[in-house]
């Protein structure tokens, strides 16, 4: 084939390419179908925000007020503990062994009494020999006056023994009580919602990210909403409130107010992360309502919509989601 046949045959085939290319980038592309629908306010003038369900008493974290190695768990996840019960405890060995030693020095020291004591009694015989005598020759002043201190410094030698009796109670007294600490106790009646410590393992002091036990009352439910700052003053309690469980619209309840708290702090983003992102402030209102309405969890995200009474302003959405 000549060059002057193949260039322009290559130019039309270079112009169709072009004009299939164009033809497909222009072609509009379906939407893609969401997994799950976004639940719909179901007011017509209402406050969106985004939720966190907690137990009615909530989330209490367990710690412990010495650090150590577990010894044993006496509770799993799921467990109903009564008030007091053992949750778990600290290794107790060392404090043992301390409680012995502090036992055998309140022994030595109640022995000591005994001994000041009867030196005491000694010394008060031989100073009554000679304090009341008749007959002021038969016996000197001087060792009159010897028997007298004699006495005095037994009688200072038993007080200081029982104050030191006092002081091995108090040792032994403080030794139980880190003792009785080293069993970790559940402050109320809860269910037991994590454990995140085995036997085996060192149980740190102070607030932990992680608690080792975190304890809750699930017989009714709270939801913490928070709502944003420039939505606060649309807000009136005892409005109507309905809640959706994300990923399934359907399930629903409506929510009964129970406080707020009035103190607007800082909204952190519910990553699940340790260190969570400040981005705004939200004004906390809780609500509840009973765990049989739908199968909802402590710790699950939920969507929140509270009926306000009167319309937005102009130029605001009218349930922008905090």
């Amino acid at each position: 084939m000549k060059l002057t046949q193949v260039l322009p045959a290559a130019a039309v085939l270079g112009l169709l390419l072009a004009t299939l290319a164009a033809f497909r980038s222009n072609t509009k592309k379906p939407a893609s179908i969401p997994v799950a629908q976004p639940a719909e306010a179901p007011y017509t003038s209402y406050i969106g925000g985004s939720g966190i369900i907690e137990a009615s008493n909530q989330n209490i974290s367990i710690g412990t007020s010495l650090a150590g190695i577990v010894k044993t768990v006496a509770v799993k996840v799921g467990d109903r503990a009564k008030a007091g019960q053992p949750l778990f405890q600290i290794d107790d060995r060392e404090l043992r062994a301390e409680l012995l030693q502090r036992e055998a020095a309140l022994a030595k020291a109640e022995a000591a009494v005994q001994e000041a004591i009867a030196s005491q009694a000694d010394s008060r015989s031989q100073y009554d020999l000679v304090r009341n005598n008749p007959d002021a020759r038969a016996v000197s002043v001087d060792d009159v006056q010897k028997r007298k201190n004699a006495l005095a410094l037994a009688d200072a030698k038993v007080f200081s023994a029982q104050v030191a009796v006092q002081a091995a109670q108090a040792d032994i007294a403080s030794t139980r009580s880190s003792l009785e600490r080293l069993t970790v106790r559940a402050p109320m009646a809860g269910e037991v919602l994590q454990v995140n410590v085995r036997p085996g393992e060192y149980a740190a002091t102070g607030a932990l990210s992680t608690p080792l036990i975190r304890l809750g009352s699930q017989e009714e439910l709270h939801i913490r909403v928070d709502i944003d700052e420039n939505d606060a003053w649309r807000f009136k309690p005892h409005t109507r409130a309905m809640v959706f469980l994300r990923g399934n619209r359907d399930l629903k309840t409506p929510v009964t107010f129970d406080y707020v708290e009035p103190y607007v702090t800082p909204k952190t983003s519910l990553t699940g992360s340790s260190s969570e992102r400040v981005d705004t402030r939200v004004l906390q209102v809780i609500y509840r309502f009973d765990r049989r309405a739908i199968p909802a969890y402590v710790g699950q995200q939920v969507d929140v919509f509270i009926e306000t009474p009167e319309p937005p302003t102009t130029g605001t959405a009218a349930g922008g989601r905090s």
